[in-house]
């Protein structure tokens, strides 16, 4: 056990890799200052759990673990429960008031003050605004060695009818280029081969700068540090996405040929009522240059259903949409009405049941999409980098097509070295969302 001045401290990360990253930032806080991270929960004397509160299902997750921690807190196998991130940021004194236990709680703004949480010196509510992207450099990173994530902004300025992340985080504040830089050098130095980039939103980078940076010039700065061996782009918006950004992706060596690129809806009335900036049309011509000048690109994306007002011929017309595209990757998420939002207050909302529905369909037409397209990959040879080693001792890995954490995989013989280094491998078998190399 620890003493006052230097505890104990088990972590719970929930949510987004912007999340993930914070919570890095906060566990090299707390090391520094001395305290014992990474303990387990029942032997911590001071449990943190960095929480999310995107739509209410992570709103729900994040107060099952706090309801948790402070059953062992009551137990008295810990002492001290301080909750951090979006979920106290978005209900502040609520929070308090629901789960007076709390001993504090650290906002997305003063994630600084986690020390002081964690000892009993800091106020119970967080105080600080929205400042500029803060530096996550020298983090207790909990991300494979090899692979890290590498945010380029923090906040958004985009006003979709559904969203709760503007309030929660604040406008777009982009991180000065060389601050990025100097981060992508310290994490290759780090171990990490692979770099992905992340913020809210990651193609409005540097437009709040008014120096002229932008993501086009990044990705090809990030290149030719020669470092990465793959530099992956998460979270990228439709509406703005330029045609400079798919020339850097289509030219930069490591820059994977790869995006997430969040569409939504392909109704134009559904995108109307999401406030998304854009149509039908516009997603058509988008999704054609990205196909037709990054040769091989997958393409990952989102979508939500059951949308206030969405017809089922909407529905159909995304089903259709789908279907045309093939897409790589697909996440689909039921329509959650977020208090605050102008999404919750819309008519023509939807039963649960309707909204479940609708997303299951969904994601078995997908799945009947990647089963195909893993069919007509067998046989080829694919760059793998491998993650690690499942519990039959396969090694698991991803090919450049496959992002960390949210898709599929690569499965090949344990033999295979492991390291931060890539393996070249051939598909021999497909299962849904996966693929059997040797």
């Amino acid at each position: 056990m620890g003493s006052v001045e230097s505890p104990t401290v088990a972590v719970v990360s929930l949510g987004c890799p912007k999340a993930l990253v914070d919570t890095e930032k906060m566990l090299a806080l707390l090391a520094q200052s001395g305290c014992m991270v990474g303990a387990p929960l029942e032997e911590a004397e001071v449990i943190l759990i960095n929480t999310c509160a995107f739509i209410r299902p992570a709103v729900d997750e994040s107060m099952q673990a706090i309801r948790e921690a402070l059953a062992r807190k009551r137990a008295g196998s810990a002492r001290r429960v301080v909750v951090a991130g979006c979920l106290p940021q978005r209900q502040g004194r609520a929070l308090l008031a629901a789960e007076p236990d709390i001993d504090a709680v650290v906002g997305v703004f003063n994630r600084q003050d986690v020390v002081a949480a964690v000892l009993g010196e800091a106020p119970p509510l967080p105080t600080a605004p929205a400042g500029a992207c803060p530096d996550d450099r020298e983090r207790m990173r909990l991300t494979a060695r090899h692979s890290a994530y590498l945010r380029i902004a923090e906040g958004c300025s985009q006003a979709c009818s559904f969203c709760t992340i503007p309030a929660i985080r604040g406008p777009l504040r982009s991180k000065p280029l060389p601050l990025v830089l100097a981060e992508a050098e310290e994490l290759v130095a780090d171990g990490a081969v692979e770099l992905n980039l992340i913020a809210q939103d990651t193609t409005a980078y540097g437009r709040d700068l008014g120096d002229g940076t932008n993501l086009a010039d990044l990705l090809r700065r990030l290149d030719a540090l020669d470092a990465a061996r793959w530099i992956r782009l998460m979270y990228a918006h439709p509406r703005t996405l330029s045609e400079e950004v798919i020339d850097a992706l289509a030219q930069c060596p490591r820059v994977v040929k790869y995006i997430d690129l969040p569409i939504q809806h392909a109704s134009d009335a559904v995108l109307r009522a999401m406030r998304r900036g854009y149509g039908r049309e516009h997603l058509e011509r988008l999704l054609d240059s990205l196909r037709r000048r990054v040769p091989g690109i997958a393409i990952r994306t989102t979508f939500i259903v059951g949308f206030p007002g969405e017809t089922t011929a909407d529905f159909r017309e995304l089903l259709d949409f789908v279907k045309a595209h093939a897409f790589e990757a697909v996440g689909v998420f039921p329509f959650w009405p977020e208090p605050g939002t102008p999404a919750a207050e819309m008519p023509g909302g939807l039963s649960e049941r309707t909204r479940r529905r609708r997303r299951d369909r969904l994601m078995r037409l997908q799945q009947e999409i990647v089963s195909a397209a893993g069919a007509a990959r067998v046989g080829s040879r694919v760059d793998v980098l491998v993650d690690g080693v499942d519990g039959r001792g396969r090694c698991v890995g991803r090919h450049p097509g496959q992002a960390p954490d949210v898709d599929g995989c690569v499965l090949l013989p344990g033999d295979v070295p492991q390291g931060p280094g890539l393996a070249m491998a051939r598909i021999v078998r497909t299962r849904t969302y996966d693929l059997t190399a040797e």
